[in-house]
């Protein structure tokens, strides 16, 4: 089945996928053991960052291995691809998506560029992802106080309507309230459902995509997801178990120096996290 399909599957039925970063080998298996566990589809991220550390080719022929031996629903999507020769690379190479992030750009360019992609990737059945309104920070940072979200950022729902007029794009990355990172509480900015209503009003057949989903309370993604949300990013909370595990680990082992010895308790937290949002999403047994 084709990712177009869980799209319209997760709308029909109020539930969402949940689109997991990696940038290792122990995050990409914690993901993935998960999935296969829960009998969820999903969807792996890489941010352009993520996927030069890692290499694209080396991504794409990873994915098809585990692909072949889970025989599980794995889709692959560019994060925030701003860099048009690295997602014209992502998409000869066999992503399965691609997301262009034009929300720096003045309103006019980011249509212009994201149609552009859109033109280039459908000749390869490739999904395209644009964004209206801005996900601002970054998804490596844990905010020391609480973090108040600038209204320009905000996704406008009379731009959506033109934006997904214009460019055609399958699904679109709205700025309603969540952000990258997690604030030191661990409770982000609730979601601006009234502001999701407008948008989704608006959308026309573009599928709603929620970045930010690390920390922001777990009734609010319920509500966005009844509201039309389909998938849901999930990246900061995965680098937290990583990191914070790896730490745990040494602090007790410091003499420890065996990768084999202390990455499957990295593996382990992953996996965790990840079961914990498919849970939450109701994207288990859906295959």
């Amino acid at each position: 089945m084709k990712l177009r399909h869980y799209f319209k599957k997760a709308q029909k039925e109020k539930w969402a996928l949940g689109q997991f970063n990696f940038s290792t080998l122990s995050q990409l298996k914690g993901i993935l053991f998960a999935a296969k566990e829960l009998n969820s589809p999903i969807i792996l991220g890489t941010s352009e960052g993520e996927a030069r550390f890692f290499g694209l080719e080396e991504i794409v022929n990873l994915v098809k291995f585990y692909q072949r031996k889970f025989k599980t629903p794995i889709f692959l999507n560019l994060d925030h691809g701003k860099d048009s020769n690295l997602i014209k690379k992502a998409i000869d190479l066999g992503y399965d998506a691609v997301h262009f992030d034009g929300s720096e750009l003045p309103f006019k360019e980011n249509i212009k560029i994201t149609k552009k992609v859109v033109k280039y990737a459908k000749k390869y059945g490739i999904l395209v992802e644009g964004e209206v309104g801005r996900i601002s920070t970054e998804s490596s940072k844990v905010y020391q106080k609480k973090f108040k979200i600038k209204e320009a950022d905000l996704t406008k729902p009379e731009d959506v309507k033109i934006f997904v007029k214009e460019t055609n794009v399958d699904s679109l990355a709205v700025s309603i309230g969540t952000f990258h990172g997690v604030e030191i509480t661990g409770i982000n900015p609730k979601i601006q459902i009234e502001r999701l209503k407008k948008i989704k009003n608006r959308a026309e057949s573009a599928f709603l995509v929620l970045h930010g989903g690390s920390g922001t309370p777990g009734e609010d993604i319920k509500e966005a997801i009844k509201f039309g949300i389909v998938k849901v990013n999930i990246n900061t909370e995965l680098r937290l178990a990583f990191t914070n595990t790896l730490k745990g680990f040494f602090k007790k082992n410091p003499e420890e120096i065996t990768p084999y010895k202390f990455l499957p308790s990295v593996i382990l937290a992953v996996e965790k996290v990840v079961k914990e949002k498919i849970k939450l999403f109701r994207s288990y047994n859906k295959k």
